[in-house]
């Protein structure tokens, strides 16, 4: 593994990270792939919008089809016939988002099944091993989130089962070629977040993952306490914001130091008949686009918008077809792939600082969720 931080810009960094399966120029967005698919669309499709690196969903990909199943038929790669890099999360996060269905202790969490209600025994060294099972080529160590608000007991509580965890994981057998990401935690509280910034840094994984933000809290909290890690944590390794994908969040992070993201916010809302333009998100299914002759989004490269209206995508949801789930998602993509291009393109090249202006101006103020 390397990371080759190439340009700095203030906070922000342009950088690049070898995988077993091609390398990652940062700062980059991960289309999520939490079923082995990005949904609506083929892998070539993906790669075709300039994604260089998807992510899977080891718990569910654990239950179904099985971590064993997929190592039988060739390793997630095959399985889901994507050429680029994987990254796989742990599970973790659903032990806050499932957290009726889940036991913590200190040795794991023992889910119930959402398919079936079959029992479930997460541990760090079984889920290091499903992530060894499915061969992604970034695995996250097991991690235990809070939600917002969270009292600073419960934070450190959390936290602090979070490193005891990721030591487990460092600690388990590594898969060749794979790298792997530890995650910082510490609630909602500055303290916390410093303290874990500093313990998890002082560890030798590959990267990490800043877990835990953008769960209902202030998004001005949000912002600081990811500075507050983004300062402490190792500058020779890759920062991850879990589960962030807004555009302006995107370049709030960029500016503090964040190098990787994923969201399901672009395919999410395209199955609901939204995209993502430079004048905001808007809702293809209101009335006022029946007739409407422009493309999706002015000046967008994407497929989408070189070749169809907004007036025949609104056609398509009020019709119900799933061509416009599949228009809609490589939009936002799209959109979200060449925004930290922008970006990355613009650090270290003297044009950064205006660059952020104008997206500032563009994205901040705009009305997304």
């Amino acid at each position: 593994m390397s990371f080759e931080l190439l340009a700095e810009d203030g906070g922000a960094r342009r950088g690049r990270l070898s995988t077993a399966h091609g390398p990652i120029d940062t700062p980059a967005f991960m289309p999520v792939g939490t079923q082995a698919t990005v949904k609506a669309l083929i892998p070539d499709e993906v790669a075709g919008l300039g994604a260089q690196v998807l992510l899977g969903n080891t718990y569910h990909l654990a239950l179904r089809p099985g971590a064993d199943r997929i190592a039988r038929l060739g390793g997630l790669h095959r399985f889901m016939g994507w050429n680029g890099a994987i990254l796989t999360d742990s599970g973790g996060f659903q032990v806050f988002s499932l957290d009726h269905l889940v036991r913590v202790s200190d040795d794991g969490a023992t889910f119930r099944s959402h398919l079936d209600g079959s029992e479930q025994r997460f541990t760090p060294e079984s889920v290091m091993a499903m992530q060894r099972e499915l061969g992604s080529d970034i695995a996250m160590a097991f991690d235990q989130p809070v939600a917002w608000p969270a009292t600073p007991a419960a934070a450190r509580a959390a936290m602090e089962q979070t490193h005891r965890w990721a030591v487990r994981c460092l600690d388990d057998e590594r898969a060749p070629g794979q790298l792997r990401f530890g995650i910082v935690q510490g609630g909602f509280d500055q303290e916390l977040r410093r303290e874990s910034a500093h313990m998890l840094g002082a560890l030798p994984f590959d990267g990490f993952g800043i877990g835990g933000l953008s769960l209902g809290e202030p998004k001005a909290l949000t912002f600081s306490l990811l500075s507050a890690q983004t300062a402490i944590l190792p500058r020779d390794r890759p920062r991850y914001l879990m589960g962030v994908g807004t555009p302006a969040d995107l370049i709030e992070a960029i500016v503090r130091g964040v190098d990787m993201f994923d969201c399901v916010l672009p395919t999410r809302i395209a199955r609901n008949g939204s995209i993502l333009t430079r004048g905001g998100r808007i809702n293809l299914r209101n009335h006022r686009f029946i007739e409407d002759p422009a493309p999706p989004d002015e000046g967008c490269d994407c497929y989408t918008c070189q070749r169809f209206t907004r007036a025949y995508l609104r056609h398509l949801f009020m019709a119900g077809e799933i061509l416009g789930h599949r228009l809609a998602s490589i939009h936002n993509l799209r959109l979200l792939v060449r925004l930290v291009g922008q970006v990355r393109d613009a650090i270290g090249g003297g044009r950064f600082d205006d660059l952020v202006t104008s997206l500032r101006e563009q994205w901040v103020q705009a009305p997304l969720p």
